[in-house]
């Protein structure tokens, strides 16, 4: 019955079992659905792109289309403020760039909002 049970995705140990609607490991206690496998997979594979549909790589400089006021600041990004080394990543809600802005300092962004250079 083993046999049909994938691996463990965090320690490769193949003496998962079902218990409930999760595989569990033995060996690492690591929990996960069986469904959502595919679906993560999906995710990481989706390119993510900038606002006129460039695809955008870690390292990349963009720009700032338009003025972005920082939450629980009074400052603003202004349009055209350039940001550079970019880092790609699964953020809070829609931002999915993590960056030092100049002036600001470190934030996330929302790809929706920045043109790559």
């Amino acid at each position: 019955m083993n046999e049909t049970l994938p691996p463990c995705p965090e320690c490769s140990s193949e003496y998962t079992y079902e218990m409930g609607a999760l595989l569990v490991c033995p060996e690492c206690a690591h929990e996960w659905s069986p469904a959502a496998e595919p679906e993560s997979d999906d995710q990481e594979a989706k390119p993510i792109k900038d606002a006129v549909g460039n695809i955008l790589a870690d390292g990349d400089t963009v720009t700032v289309v338009k003025d972005l006021k920082i939450k629980g600041s009074s400052t603003v990004i202004k349009v055209g403020t350039k940001v550079r080394g970019i880092r790609l990543v699964n953020g809070v809600g829609d931002h999915d760039i993590d960056c030092k802005v100049d002036g600001v300092g470190p934030m996330q962004l929302k790809s929706s909002v920045v043109k790559k250079i």
